[in-house]
């Protein structure tokens, strides 16, 4: 123990109401043992330090902070260095805001293009995911404040997130679902890890030991605290057993009761207990003294000016036909659309960040030098047509030399608390965009937007520039790229599709009852689309200059390579050259490509630099579950060089020594896995993949709700009443999706399991009251609710009870 003297001066139920917060956003502070509080908070792109009582899901108002681009539009520049400044600058808000520990950066796997919080996370790709997240913890950190990387894990779908089951094998678990935290934490070494809410192959993310303490701290050395999604705690005791330090929000004594139970049934030990608070008061501890010591204050104008400049160093060019852009100074524009007035700049949820300021399409552009002859809305933000608005928009179109058209993914499209339904841009844009390309055929689309879209209206449009979700200065950001001020240099993190029944995981996410069932694999995003050769829209990696790059002269050594890059255009420019490994196939199965390097280098015109590349123990390495360890199977392995997944123009073979793998997989039954033919995957070699049976992926409507069961069961409980409250909120839900809007409050309550009546409601309900709630619901309409009141009473007496034995 660190900090046996504080341990000492505590009282045991003193030690065990530390494991729970105070409230939704801080822990409980014991002065006279010198235990102080510590304060969290969202997000993982600006501060969401909430005013008066907190709430997680962003309803009430917080306090003002830099909106910088969220994690899908960061990716973008593949740039370690910029996250690290931006990490720098969200540290020095949360140290001026009395932040302690910032709950952020969102680093999960983005499995399908579906995924409804794919906007908080970098890439499709682990290595580049957890070189990222590294950068931005150390920046964040190094002001003092705490980050905590979330959420850990295999946390890849909405639907059901608090109650659902991911179901994977041990090594696409390890080499995907794992290698980017496993990065971020041995590099960036974070002082927190936020479980998530699911389960991982039976066992909820909080109680898996395996997750928590085998892999977590004796694996990779992981030092800090873990601290729950926000709810996310399913039993207390069986958490602190298996890593977890900090249940949030507080429930105001119910776990606690919990746990104190459990010790004087030995179900747990105080060792156990002690371990747990000792790792907590490190970074309270740590993060404390740096914050009293820190500026209360931040220059509000350089970190606009960072969040400016990050947003443009990472959207990405995907089309400029015949070098329609950079347009030059003077020239005569339309500039058309709902979001040029209106930008929408960042995701809805938890996230939710208040900007110090907010630039707008419109009035960047009016400052940018070009001649802005009007603006037309051109299409309602809803999704409903109007034939007026796209006749306005022609007409004005047919006046200028060029048009500039801001569409994107709605509000209500993508959200914490719901995955897209598809990837299609509403109809009445597109309406739009064709309306106006006939009018006047120079149309460069400016898209926002958390991530990938179908794009069969590519034909419509001279120029493409998608900037994501570009924070509060995207705005000018784009506007600095279409002027030139600014050469594109983001290039995709993710693949775009052609159309969504390509992906591989088109039939298997999200899951929908129990499981969600990961059967395809190793081959997720580019693994799967270069290895079997299917064409997409646009590769991984992929991004336009307005400049061009030529590789040449490639060599290959066993911890890295090194090659010629030179900038063969008129303009100054950034290259993102990337390092791709094939290989051997004969032994076990694996993608076609893994990216294993990358760097980007700023060169003048003309100008060729000698680029070095290091190949890090990431690189050669597999999974063997078999042996249950780390392996490099030794044989010949083709190391590529280029812009992007689909565009490799250097390449060299290597010899690699290393094991030989012998029969870890029967090639017969696996015969999809070693195609890459994953898009149906059959029941016997998802089974033989895991090494052992499938779990049952359907709900039991014959069985009583129970604790761990969702509010989205409700549709079949046995209680009218319940019954009717499940249709309530799917009205309310749709109400707002009508509107344009998600509407996160009924999202999350469907999402939320019976425990979360307890988990989320900082006191106001305990266990007994949710099992009274469970009565209802299960048809026992007057038990339940003389019950639930009976439980309400109580556990306002009790709150009262322990305020003083805490010495509150």
């Amino acid at each position: 123990m660190k900090h046996p003297d504080i341990l000492k001066q505590l009282t045991l139920e003193q030690k065990v109401a530390l494991l729970s917060g105070k409230d939704v956003w801080s822990t409980y502070a014991f002065p006279q043992a010198g235990v102080p509080s510590m304060v969290m908070s969202d997000g993982p792109h600006g501060l969401r330090r909430q005013l008066g009582r907190g709430d997680h899901l962003g309803q009430r108002p917080s306090q003002p902070a830099t909106c910088f681009p969220t994690a899908a539009c960061l990716a973008g520049s593949w740039d370690p260095a910029l996250l690290e400044e931006v990490g720098r600058a969200l540290g020095r808000e949360a140290a001026a805001q009395g932040v302690h520990m910032l709950l952020g950066p969102g680093m999960n796997l983005k499995r399908s293009p579906l995924g409804g919080r794919n906007f908080e996370y970098f890439s499709e790709d682990p290595y580049l995911s957890g070189k990222l997240s590294a950068a931005l913890v150390r920046g964040v950190q190094s002001q003092g404040a705490a980050a905590c990387v979330k959420h850990f894990a295999a946390n890849s779908q909405e639907l059901l997130r608090m109650t659902s089951d991911s179901v994977v094998d041990e090594r696409t678990f390890r080499e995907l679902y794992l290698t980017g935290f496993e990065i971020a934490v041995k590099e960036g070494r974070p002082l927190g890890v936020m479980s998530s809410y699911n389960r991982v192959n039976g066992a909820y993310a909080n109680e898996n030991p395996h997750l928590l303490t085998e892999i977590l701290r004796e694996e990779w050395g992981f030092t800090g605290m873990v601290v729950t999604d926000w709810g996310a705690c399913n039993r207390q005791v069986d958490g602190l057993k298996a890593g977890s330090n900090l249940e949030m929000p507080g429930t105001q004594g119910d776990s606690d009761r919990e746990v104190l139970t459990a010790l004087d049934r030995g179900e747990i030990s105080l060792d156990v207990i002690d371990r747990r608070v000792d790792e907590l008061l490190d970074v309270a501890l740590a993060t404390n003294k740096a914050a009293r010591t820190a500026p209360k204050h931040f220059d509000e104008g350089a970190h606009h000016a960072l969040a400016r400049r990050a947003a443009a160093e990472s959207a990405v060019l995907l089309k400029n036909e015949g070098g329609f852009l950079p347009l030059a100074p003077g020239t005569r524009v339309a500039v058309l659309g709902d979001l040029a007035l209106e930008p929408r700049y960042q995701g809805a949820g938890s996230s939710l960040v208040r900007p110090t300021r907010l630039d707008r399409p419109l009035d960047c552009l009016k400052e940018s030098g070009l001649d802005v002859i009007g603006h037309a809305k051109a299409y309602r933000r809803n999704g409903q047509p109007s034939e007026r608005l796209e006749r306005e928009a022609a007409e004005l179109a047919r006046r200028a030399e060029a048009v500039l058209l801001f569409l994107g993914i709605p509000e209500c499209f993508e959200s914490e608390g719901l995955d897209r339904d598809h990837l299609a841009l509403p109809d009445n844009q597109v309406r739009a965009l064709e309306a106006v390309a006939q009018a006047n055929p120079n149309v460069a689309v400016v898209l926002a937007g958390g991530g990938a879209l179908e794009l069969p209206w590519l034909g419509r449009c001279k120029a493409l520039l998608h900037g994501y979700l570009g924070g509060q200065a995207g705005a000018g950001a784009a506007a600095d790229l279409l002027t030139g001020k600014v050469d594109p240099s983001g290039r995709l993190a993710e693949t775009f599709p052609l159309v969504l029944a390509d992906a591989p995981n088109a039939r298997y996410f999200p899951g929908r009852e129990r499981t969600a069932e990961y059967r395809e694999g190793l081959f997720v995003g580019y693994r799967y689309y270069q290895t079997v050769g299917k064409p997409v829209a646009f590769p991984f990696g992929f991004g336009l200059s307005y400049t061009t790059f030529a590789y040449s002269d490639l060599s290959v050594r066993r911890d890295g390579v090194s090659f010629t890059l030179t900038n063969t255009g008129a303009r100054p420019g950034a290259e993102v050259a990337q390092v791709y490994l094939t290989g051997p196939r004969d032994g076990v199965f694996r993608p076609a490509l893994e990216l294993k390097g990358f760097q980007k280098v700023t060169l003048q015109p003309g100008e060729s630099r000698r680029v070095a590349i290091p190949l890090d123990e990431y690189a050669f390495r597999w999974f063997n579950p078999k042996t249950n360890q780390w392996e490099v199977e030794g044989g010949a392995y083709r190391i590529s060089v280029g812009p992007n997944a689909g565009d490799l123009p250097l390449s060299a073979a290597l010899e690699v020594e290393g094991t030989d793998p012998g029969a870890v997989y029967d090639k017969k039954t696996l015969a999809c896995y070693f195609s890459g033919q994953v898009e149906d995957v059959p029941d016997g070699a998802f089974q033989a993949l895991l090494d052992r049976p499938i779990p049952e992926a359907k709900w039991d409507r014959s069985a009583p709700l129970t604790l761990e069961d969702s509010f989205y069961q409700l549709s079949y409980a046995r209680g009218r009443a319940a019954r009717l409250a499940n249709w309530v909120l799917g009205r309310m839900a749709r109400r707002k999706a009508r509107l344009g809007e998600p509407d996160p409050v009924s999202l999350f309550i469907r999402n939320m399991p019976f425990r979360g009546l307890v988990k989320l409601s900082n006191g106001l309900a305990d266990t007994k009251f949710a099992l009274a709630a469970l009565d209802m619901a299960n048809g026992h309409g007057f038990r339940g609710f003389f019950r639930a009141l009976s439980a309400f009473v109580s556990a306002r007496l009790e709150h009262r009870r322990r305020r003083k034995r805490l010495g509150l």
